[in-house]
């Protein structure tokens, strides 16, 4: 009896282990999930920005996961990790330590100068590449080897669009007015310092809240000084009810402002009263490159929607971290980090490479102004 029953238990455990060794297989092929991080203003009167860059984020990483990345002979498989920050300073850094807790390998954002500035620290402190399209230029100049920019920098906006209006545009009279965020009064500075740089003078520099809609008070007594240019460091929701105030006023002032008016919203918002205003977007004409006008269409095809603004840079910004991996042949932050560092890319919206500060090379600036109730290209400074 002795005998029978050890033989049957010796059976079971062949039995056994001959069921879980398909199990045992399956588990040494299957992928590897990694964990991407991304955080934009999901909500608020922001969150057609953020819807933006999380749509093209998920292009991405389908993108990546249907083509099959293997790194260092494992297949990989990227997962993204959203994060709503609320365009808000406070909730970013709490969203930005949630990215850091869920163990993301990467993170694509912030959209907001503003926000990304104070979560950078918290993703230095733990090695993690950030890869944002902040464009003040303090996100750089802190020392961060984690830090890289997918756009140009306020400087390079501010100073188009500054010698534009001094030397294309004439301008005589020249007044700004900033929202008080890190973008706004980042990019109003630039564009103060460009026009004194090219013989200009602004005449007066107001200010005001991201969140304000009225601008009767500071437009009123603007009329005195009969500016040919108002520059605005702030949003489209904001920008679009300024222009409309504008031309309630009597003021025939040319708007001009940064990327963030550089949207069909702005349009839809102003209606009529959109026309002849000018914008500048740190990048090149997305069309203009074969890979651009397509994911331009595939974009559009997918989401039903046109490009909103800087979505195609967060697409490049999963993709960059997926080419420097594969280069280093590692998933893990340390590894990859210096091949992030060192990269050639030829992206959908850009030829990436970065300065040592981890500022984009060779950026490009596109200035338009809305014609036929579209942006319309006016000329791409390089």
């Amino acid at each position: 009896m002795a005998w029978n029953k050890l033989f049957a238990e010796m059976n079971w455990v062949v039995a056994l282990g001959g069921m879980m060794a398909p199990f045992a297989m399956a588990a040494a092929h299957a992928d590897t999930v990694v964990k991407i991080g991304f955080a934009s203003p999901l909500s608020g009167p922001q969150a057609h920005y953020g819807k933006d860059n999380e749509n093209a984020a998920k292009m991405a990483v389908d993108d990546v996961n249907a083509k099959g990345l293997v790194v260092g002979g494992q297949k990989i498989k990227f997962e993204l990790v959203s994060e709503d920050d609320q365009a808000d300073p406070r909730i970013g850094t709490q969203a930005a330590q949630r990215l850091v807790d869920a163990g993301v390998k990467a993170v694509i954002g912030h959209f907001n100068s503003g926000v990304s500035i104070p979560a950078s620290r918290l993703y230095s402190d733990v090695g993690i590449p950030q890869l944002s399209v902040a464009t003040n230029p303090a996100y750089t100049q802190q020392g961060y080897k984690t830090a890289f920019r997918l756009v140009g920098s306020d400087s390079q906006i501010g100073g188009a669009l500054g010698q534009f209006a001094v030397k294309m545009m004439k301008a005589k009279s020249i007044v700004a007015i900033d929202d008080r965020t890190a973008y706004g009064q980042g990019i109003a500075d630039e564009f103060v310092k460009a026009v004194a740089a090219n013989g200009g003078k602004v005449t007066r520099r107001e200010f005001t809240t991201d969140k304000a809609t009225d601008f009767t008070a500071i437009l009123t007594s603007l009329k005195a000084v009969n500016p040919d240019v108002v520059f605005y460091g702030g949003a489209d929701a904001q920008a679009a009810p300024m222009v409309k105030q504008m031309k309630r006023l009597g003021l025939k002032a040319k708007l001009m402002g940064g990327d963030m008016l550089n949207t069909p919203t702005f349009i839809q918002l102003a209606g009529a009263d959109a026309a002849g205003h000018y914008s500048a977007v740190a990048g090149g004409v997305l069309s203009a490159r074969p890979a651009g006008k397509e994911f331009e269409r595939r974009y559009k095809a997918r989401f039903h929607q046109d490009v909103v603004l800087l979505g195609p840079q967060f697409y490049d910004g999963v993709m960059l971290v997926a080419a420097a991996m594969k280069q280093a042949g590692s998933v893990e932050p340390a590894k990859y980090l210096p091949k992030l560092a060192a990269i050639r890319y030829s992206g959908v919206t850009a030829d990436f490479a970065f300065a040592p500060n981890g500022n984009l090379l060779k950026a490009p600036v596109t200035l338009s102004t809305v014609k036929n109730n579209a942006w319309a290209v006016e000329t791409v400074v390089r």
